[in-house]
Order: structure tokens, then C-alpha cells, then sequence
């Protein structure tokens, strides 16, 4: 960073230290990427009810399940869908509770109540950000049957404590793995700890497609096959016959395309290498912000491997920025990050309990969830623009954008106190 462009904030009329935001370069897409979809556009099978050999659909879920050391996996229409098929399967429906956590992307709860269930919120570690043990077992009631940990940000939630509520109570543990494709909790990939997880393969996701997409992951085979069932209208589709058109239960169109399986399937073939680059650039980067005084940075607590999704910041605003309630200093401070061009985000807006569409079937008293509520009244997030294998020099200049922006705390504080009065 050169000395005019450390003078003064871009905020207040300075040059940014990157001349515009930093674009979003993800997925990369390969030659190798685009053969293999024009190979299943050439095949003329999008499908996955065809017989005459294993379509695009059946060859990533065989290659997931072997990455994992899994029995099964079942490819779905999307991340949201893979949690409402795998509680369907696992029987969680109408009068029964389920408990997520208050600090998630909003799908999670969502999958629960379209399959007629109730969501409890546990609050989560302040930390880790995933789902607080303590909390979980507050929220045990007679009536729950499935507990939701979420890795979020592509950090495993504690699994071995909250395993161990799980089965005391007699619940079914459904991981929500959307964001943590290569994540590790003692060594144990994410998705092959033995209970069901469900993946998202959303665009924006460590192991993307192009598009929408989702793959459940289970040992059981009685649970696989009600998947494979519940994704196509209740039907049984086997390779050896032709279609029948017979619904056994009631199901759904849920089924993942030939042409996103086989998008997938192609960067699996370079996801570790991904995965270590990305692991590499962020250490780097966040090496370089250690000493941010009030910045806690995303933390990979010992017998965690971090995937690196999302990485949250939480700021003691009130000590950076006294003169300021919190709301106005935070978004002080993202908006001297983003002039800078480092494309700072809230993510959540609000506790998922308190989203709008929500709310108003929570069984919980508002308030229940008070670690999830500081985090994200005082953090904000960096997203995709890390995910990339060459990213390591962006992150460099996104490096160069905090350490500026933290030496003209003063600057911002003064903005801040009088945006307040």
C-alpha cells in the first residue's frame, strides 16, 4: 500500500487501497468443467430415471459417497430440500420439535417447518458461532425429535457433545453440512461422523455447481432409498426397468440434474487442491491481523479443520467506537471497509427466530438467544472473494484495507459520535 493511499480513509475523500469493491471470482470454471457438461447435453440424458447405464447423477453421488468413506449418498434439487427430505425420512413431521440454532442462514429452520414440525432455537458458542451443547440440552422438550447442528461457515459444530445430548434424549441428528464441504472435527470429514448430513451445492459453495443443487448423506440404507423416493413423487425408479408411474408415499420433485452432477463431479476432482490453497491463503491472512486491537478473528479451535467459508469478524465496538450506539458503529465501519473496497457484509440482518416469516411460530421468548444477538450486532463477514486458489494476493490487499482503516480508529470515531447525536 502506497503512503497516499494509507493517508486518509477513502471514506473521507482518500484513495481506496483497491480502486474498486473486489469482484466475486467463483466458481472457477475449467475446460475440464465444460466438457463435462456438454458431455451430458451430448448424451441427450438429463434425467435421472433413465436406464442404460449410470447417468451424471448416480456417478457423483458414488464419487461423494467414496470421498467421505459413506455408504450412501442421494443428490437432490438443493441444500434446503436435502434437510427437508432427510428429517422425512428420518419420520420428523407435524407435532414433533426440532432444534437449530438461532445463528444460521435462514433455510435451516425453514426445512423444518415445511415438514410440519416446530423449530427450537439453541443459542450458539461465541466462538465457534455453531450450535452451544449447553444450550441444545435447555431446549430438549418431550415433544423433540431431530436436533439440526449446522458447521456454519465451514466449521464443524461440536459433535461428540452434542451427539451425546442427542442420543440421552432419544433424537435423531440430521447435520446440516451446507457449508463445510472438507471440514474435519477430530479428524472425521463432515458428513461421515455416522449420522444423516445434507450438503448444498449452491454456486457460492466450497464444491459448487452451476447452479442449484444438494446431496444427502446417510449409512442407512432404509433411509437412503425413502430419500430416493421421497425426491421423485414417491416413486421407486430402478435401472433395470422402465419408468411406472407408481407413488408409494407422498413425495416431491426434488431431484438433481444431470447437467449440475456432472458440473460437480468435475471440480471434485480438483477440490483438495482447492481446499489446501484456500486453507493456506486464509492462515496468511489472518496472520496478518493479529495484532487489530478489538478484532477477534474467525478462530480453528485444536482437533477442528476449518473449511473457510465464510469468515465472520466480531468487533468490540464499544470500545473502538464509544461514542456511538452499536448499530451505527458497525455500519460506520463497513462502509469505510467497502470504500476501501473490501466487500464487507452483515450476512444475518437478525437472530433467525426473529425473521418476519418465522417469528410468529416460535414457542420461544424473544431475547432466548443472547451469544447469537452480539454476534451478529457487532461482525461482519467476508464472502467467495477467498474462495478462489489464487486468492492469497487479494486477501493481502484485504489485509492492507483493515490495518488502514484500524489506524484511523480515531478518525471513525469521531464520524461515528457525531452520526450518533
Amino acid at each position: 500500500m502506497n503512503g497516499a493511499a494509507a493517508d486518509t480513509l477513502a471514506l473521507t475523500g482518500g484513495e481506496p487501497v483497491l480502486g474498486t469493491l473486489a469482484p466475486v471470482d467463483w466458481p472457477k470454471t475449467t475446460d475440464a468443467d465444460r466438457a463435462a457438461v456438454l458431455s451430458v447435453l451430448d448424451s441427450n440424458v438429463f434425467v435421472s430415471d433413465r436406464t442404460g447405464g449410470p447417468t451424471a447423477v448416480e456417478r457423483l453421488e458414488r464419487a461423494w459417497a467414496d470421498y467421505l468413506g459413506v455408504r450412501r449418498c442421494v443428490g437432490v434439487s438443493n441444500g434446503t430440500t436435502a434437510i427437508e427430505l432427510a428429517l422425512l425420512a428420518h419420520g420428523v413431521g407435524p407435532g414433533d420439535e426440532v432444534v437449530v440454532p438461532a445463528l444460521t442462514f435462514v433455510a435451516t429452520a425453514m426445512a423444518v417447518v415445511h415438514v410440519g414440525a416446530t423449530p427450537r432455537y439453541a443459542d450458539v458458542d461465541p466462538v465457534t458461532f455453531t450450535m452451544s451443547p449447553r444450550s441444545l440440552a435447555a431446549q430438549i422438550t418431550g415433544r423433540t425429535k431431530a436436533v439440526v447442528p449446522v458447521h456454519l461457515h465451514g466449521l464443524s459444530a461440536d459433535m461428540e457433545a452434542i451427539g451425546d445430548i442427542a442420543r440421552r434424549h432419544g433424537c435423531v441428528v440430521v447435520e446440516d453440512a451446507a457449508q463445510a464441504q472438507g471440514a474435519r472435527y477430530r479428524d472425521t470429514l463432515c458428513g461421515a461422523s455416522g449420522n444423516t448430513a445434507t450438503f448444498s451445492l449452491q454456486m457460492t459453495k466450497n464444491l459448487p455447481t452451476c447452479g442449484e443443487g444438494g446431496l444427502v448423506v446417510t449409512d442407512d440404507d432404509g433411509v437412503a432409498d425413502r430419500i430416493v423416493q421421497l425426491r421423485q413423487f414417491g416413486e421407486t425408479i430402478r435401472a433395470d426397468r422402465p419408468r411406472r408411474y407408481v407413488s408409494h408415499r407422498l413425495g416431491f420433485n426434488a431431484k438433481l440434474s444431470n447437467v449440475q452432477a456432472a458440473y460437480t463431479a468435475s471440480q471434485l476432482e480438483r477440490f483438495e487442491e482447492y481446499h489446501a490453497a484456500r486453507r493456506s491463503n486464509v492462515a496468511a491472512f489472518l496472520a496478518r491481523l493479529e495484532h487489530l486491537d478489538g478484532l477477534r478473528c474467525p478462530a480453528e479451535p485444536e482437533g477442528y479443520e476449518h473449511a473457510w467459508h465464510i469468515l465472520r469478524f466480531v468487533v468490540d465496538l464499544g470500545r473502538l467506537l464509544p461514542g456511538a450506539d452499536t448499530a451505527t458503529a458497525r455500519n460506520l465501519l463497513i462502509r469505510a471497509l467497502r470504500a476501501e473496497g473490501l466487500p464487507a457484509t452483515r450476512y444475518q440482518m437478525m437472530p433467525v427466530p426473529e425473521q418476519p416469516a418465522l417469528r410468529s411460530i416460535c414457542p420461544q421468548e424473544p431475547g432466548s438467544w443472547p451469544v447469537t444477538q452480539d454476534v451478529v450486532d457487532r461482525s461482519f463477514t467476508l464472502q467467495q472473494r477467498h474462495l478462489p486458489p489464487d486468492a492469497g494476493p487479494l486477501l493481502q490487499d484485504f489485509a492492507d484495507v483493515l490495518e488502514k482503516v484500524w489506524s484511523h480508529l480515531k478518525v471513525l470515531a469521531e464520524l461515528a459520535e457525531g452520526a450518533d447525536r
